[in-house]
């Protein structure tokens, strides 16, 4: 029974879409559809815009030419301002190179000059000092000398006094005088 009820169903729906139809289907009546008038306009259409659509394009083609060459220019002067870029960096890194050789150079004169400098003022402080030294040692000699020739003088003048008595200070007088007379 239930089939029936079913069957029943389906035949009357099918009768509802019949009447109404929907969805998409194809005219096969020309006139009804209008396809030559589709076909007229479109063909109208086509005939007259083909001038405009051709220049157009042609008008397109040729700022898409231009566009690509002036691309093309630019490349070239850009390629042109690489190799110029990259030999001003290569004279650039062998101006440095020489700079720092040179400064590697100026700072080995400057440090064998300071060393030669020293050398020498070592050598002038030392030979100042040796000199210092030695004056300073002549001039204790001669201290030491005149010390010890006070010293003797003051040790005969004492002897002197003890020893000499008038009269033989009398005879050293008189031998003295003898000996001075016998020269004139």
């Amino acid at each position: 029974m239930e089939i029936m009820n079913d069957f029943l169903l389906i035949s009357s729906l099918a009768e509802l879409s019949s009447e109404t139809p929907r969805g998409f289907g194809f005219n096969t009546n020309f006139l009804e559809a209008n396809v030559i008038n589709i076909v007229i306009l479109l063909s109208g259409v086509i005939y007259l815009g083909r001038g405009f659509l051709t220049s157009s394009l042609e008008v397109r083609q040729q700022k898409v030419a231009e566009a690509i060459q002036e691309a093309k220019e630019r490349l070239a002067m850009a390629n042109t301002r690489l190799v110029e870029s990259e030999k001003q960096l290569t004279k650039a890194q062998s101006v440095i190179e020489a700079i720092k050789q040179e400064a590697a150079k100026t700072a080995r004169t400057v440090k064998e000059g300071i060393l030669a400098q020293g050398k020498l003022d070592i050598q002038r402080l030392t030979n100042n000092g040796k000199a210092n030294i030695e004056k300073a040692e002549l001039q204790i000699k001669k201290q030491i000398q005149q010390h010890i020739t006070d010293l003797a003088i003051e040790k005969v003048t004492v002897q002197l006094k003890e020893y000499m008595t008038p009269n033989l200070q009398s005879k050293v007088i008189d031998s003295n005088i003898a000996n001075l007379g016998g020269q004139l």
